[in-house]
């Protein structure tokens, strides 16, 4: 998926659903009749935790969840919350005789919940902006078990940032609540991760077609750090992979080089945090496109694919079309 100096850019995906954050979604917010919106540190505690657990989607590489764009009930009196994430990608072996393996993900999220504040009879929508920026890591080694299968096991770094910003709504909680809602009010959660990453990668080439697997199970656990006073937070990225490329000559010629068509399958079961809080335990991806070979060429770019998915899972469906470099 990320082997093969490659470089994946998903550029559209979008889920229909219902996104269901226990922890990080809408609920209405406590209110007294007296004393006017409250804001318990627990509340803060609980969602600072979630939006952790939003962020480990980011962090892992997966096909998947490469881009999410996911709304639910902005219609609703109780409240409403919508996610969208994009992810940028890429990894290789330095060589065979320097058997390195190198990855890197860059991603950007923003959810917006929508909280419901009372005073007495009467109810006020409050809308939030959280804004997430994530880059992960990877350095691990392949251990060559045969011809065609290697076992890599990878460390993996994460560091993230979440800001919050109430926006044209502060001026309303300002007048209503007595307590300090820093991170609500433009606050901001820093968040590292530590973990790793292990891999199964069969490459199975022939002069009439290519076939690519890779089994991948990861681990990060992500903590908080010199973040707003108000809000703490951890979660764990757990999640198992199978991704699975074909890849065969169409019949034509495009640039001196066959042009081939290219057949995708991935998988994945999303583990500890990440289970559930987007309402779904897992995802598959089906896809098929065409890969332009530009390796006659003194260009640094070689091949180029552009491959459509459809996307589907446990409430949720969608299409999506991505673009990948390899050089």
């Amino acid at each position: 998926m990320f082997g093969r100096q490659a470089i994946a850019i998903a550029m559209t995906k979008r889920v229909s659903g219902c996104l269901l954050i226990a922890l990080v979604s809408t609920a209405a917010t406590p209110a007294l009749a007296q004393t006017g919106l409250r804001l318990t540190h627990d509340d803060l505690q609980k969602r600072a935790n979630g939006v952790l657990a939003l962020m480990s989607f980011s962090i892992v590489p997966d096909i998947t969840t490469s881009s999410l764009s996911i709304g639910s009930g902005g219609g609703s009196t109780s409240g409403s919350s919508d996610f969208f994430m994009t992810q940028l990608g890429g990894g290789d072996t330095l060589s065979d005789s320097v058997p390195i393996y190198l990855e890197g993900v860059l991603a950007a999220s923003r959810y917006d919940p929508t909280f419901i504040a009372t005073q007495g009879a009467e109810s006020r929508r409050i809308p939030t902006k959280w804004n997430s920026i994530s880059a992960t890591g990877g350095i691990g080694w392949d251990f060559k078990l045969t011809d065609e299968l290697k076992l890599r096991p990878i460390f993996n770094f994460a560091l993230g940032n979440v800001s919050s910003d109430l926006r044209a709504a502060s001026w309303y909680v300002g007048r209503k609540t007595g307590r300090d809602v820093d991170f609500l009010d433009r606050g901001s959660l820093n968040a590292y991760g530590l973990g790793g990453s292990v891999m199964l990668d069969y490459e199975h080439y022939r002069p009439g077609y290519e076939v690519d697997v890779e089994l991948r199970y990861s681990d990060i656990r992500l903590q908080s750090f010199s973040s707003s006073a108000a809000v703490r937070g951890k979660a764990v990225a757990q999640s198992a992979n199978l991704w699975a490329r074909y890849r065969a000559p169409t019949g034509m010629m495009l640039l001196q080089r066959p042009l081939r068509y290219v057949l995708e399958l991935t998988h994945s079961e999303f583990l500890g945090d990440q289970r559930g809080v987007l309402g779904f335990d897992r995802l598959t991806s089906v896809g098929a496109g065409l890969e332009l070979d530009s390796s006659a060429y003194n260009v640094v770019i070689t091949r180029t694919r552009l491959v459509g998915r459809y996307v589907f899972g446990t409430n949720v469906s969608g299409f999506s079309v991505g673009l990948a470099v390899s050089f």
